[in-house]
């Protein structure tokens, strides 16, 4: 399998794994199994495990009894949780970058918008993977443009990439039109210099998030 690739196999046995965890074929509370999946990919045991401990940290995964580990589950209650907790966080980081975005971040959240309206409705997987790079990248921007280091810190540890991956897959077409148009109404936010109207469309965007967050992910084909 890694004959025809520079990449590490431990790279590859993540990319594997997590994109078997997104698509919903490994559901959630499903064993991985190092054995099993190194046979699979036909690697070693090795790089399953380095791959397996990355998705435990970026909560793709958790340990179960004894040595097992199984596909991340988050019950109703613990995802109301993180993602009121991300709202109040991030309504914060949109508030502060009303004020504090530079011209030229303004500019690239413009800029990774209209990519994301272009894309909306996803057509393909790529599309819905390229809408989830771009939908990172733009919250990394807005939480950089409010120029609190403390901020950032305290959000990456509440903005779980798990579930903000895995989000993505439950969401409908109407959900990323949605998103994409909440995107749209920040940017316009933020040239306005409005933080409280900035404030407002984060809360709504977090929520609607969250509504799709709860629901079955999406089963790729």
């Amino acid at each position: 399998m890694d004959g025809d690739t520079k990449q590490p196999a431990a790279e590859l046995a993540y990319q594997a794994i997590r994109a078997r965890i997104m698509s919903g074929d490994l559901g959630d509370g499903a064993r991985l199994k190092e054995q099993s999946l190194a046979s699979e990919m036909g690697l070693s045991r090795t790089p399953v495990r380095a791959a397996i401990t990355r998705l435990i940290h970026e909560g793709f995964a958790e340990r179960g009894e004894g040595y097992s580990t199984r596909v991340a589950h988050f019950p109703e209650d613990e995802l109301d949780q993180i993602f009121e907790i991300r709202r109040r966080l991030e309504c914060y980081a949109a508030e502060r970058a009303a004020t504090l975005a530079s011209t030229a971040q303004i500019e690239e959240l413009d800029r990774l918008t209209t990519e994301m309206e272009a894309l909306s409705p996803p057509q393909t997987d790529a599309d819905y993977a390229r809408i989830s790079e771009i939908n990172a990248a733009f919250h990394r921007i807005i939480s950089e443009a409010a120029q609190s280091p403390r901020l950032m810190a305290v959000l990456s540890m509440a903005v779980d990439v798990g579930i903000v991956s895995r989000t993505y897959h439950s969401y409908a077409a109407h959900d990323l039109i949605r998103s994409a148009r909440h995107h749209r109404e920040l940017v316009d936010a933020f040239r306005a210099r409005a933080p409280d109207w900035a404030a407002s469309v984060m809360s709504s965007h977090v929520l609607a998030a969250a509504k799709s967050a709860a629901r079955p992910r999406r089963v790729t084909g």
